[in-house]
């Protein structure tokens, strides 16, 4: 079974970095693409970042240039770096891999940015 676990959420101040893991049962690799999401408070989800198993990565414009997706293949981990947050980045951040035509999703980690 399939499972995708994040950590590493929690509270920074505006300015600040947090990196974010997302841990899978599966070497990453094995997923056709694996993003992540962002869900603000009152907003609907929304895409920020993904990673193909080329390694070829797409940022939305929100993000380009604060955050990098990469991935550990030997660990079986996805990260997402976080810097210069700002406070609209507070949200729930998921991560969701594509595998033989069924996304996965894990549960989420709050990231909350103090101004």
């Amino acid at each position: 079974q399939v499972q995708l676990v994040e950590s590493g959420g929690g509270l920074v101040q505006t300015g600040g970095s947090l990196r974010l893991s997302c841990a899978a049962s599966v070497v990453i690799s094995k997923f056709e693409r694996i993003h992540w999401y962002v869900q603000p408070p009152g907003h609907q989800r929304e895409w920020v970042a993904g990673i193909g198993r080329a390694g070829t990565t797409n940022y939305a414009s929100s993000v380009r240039g604060r955050f990098t997706i990469s991935r550990d293949d030997a660990k079986y981990i996805l990260y997402l770096q976080m810097d210069s947050l700002r406070p609209e980045d507070t949200a729930v951040y998921s991560c969701c891999g594509l595998m033989y035509g069924t996304n996965y999703w894990g549960r989420g980690a709050q990231v909350t940015v103090s101004s």
